[in-house]
């Protein structure tokens, strides 16, 4: 038998940033890439962001590639944020992401810190935050 736990906190933009998740109907994107989770057999503990990008906790089934996934995140809510009324603004996702793993002791923690964005943001805009997530990974530049 074969064990396994890779938990990853992923962060991606919207295309340049813009302002284009409205907050009153972030939650049905939310939802929306939950069901694009559960069709890859991988569990999402905790989706949140702000109007100008999202935070994802989740693990990964075996069998599926991390840039496989996000690919197929992006790809697939593009499209269904262009059909949707709700979202005149978003132009599509930015081309970069960062995927950073966790330990499960650190879940709870990380899965508190997605659900209160908001009040993050009130004291560090995304650039910074993006930056201290990347140096506190180890990761130096943004390549």
């Amino acid at each position: 038998m074969s064990y396994r736990q890779i938990i990853y906190h992923i962060v991606f933009s919207t295309k340049h940033r813009v302002y284009s998740i409205p907050e009153n109907c972030a939650d049905k994107l939310y939802r929306f890439i939950w069901s694009i989770f559960k069709n890859n057999n991988c569990v999402l503990y905790q989706i949140g962001g702000m109007p100008d990008h999202i935070h994802i906790l989740c693990d990964l089934h075996p069998n599926i590639a991390l840039a496989d996934l996000i690919r197929n995140i992006k790809g697939v809510s593009s499209h269904w944020l262009n059909k949707q009324e709700d979202f005149p603004d978003f132009a599509g996702w930015g081309e970069s992401y960062a995927a950073l793993t966790c330990s499960y002791a650190q879940k709870d923690v990380l899965i508190n810190y997605i659900k209160c964005q908001k009040e993050h943001h009130q004291k560090e805009n995304f650039d910074i935050e993006l930056n201290r997530l990347l140096l506190e990974n180890g990761i130096t530049s943004k390549t």
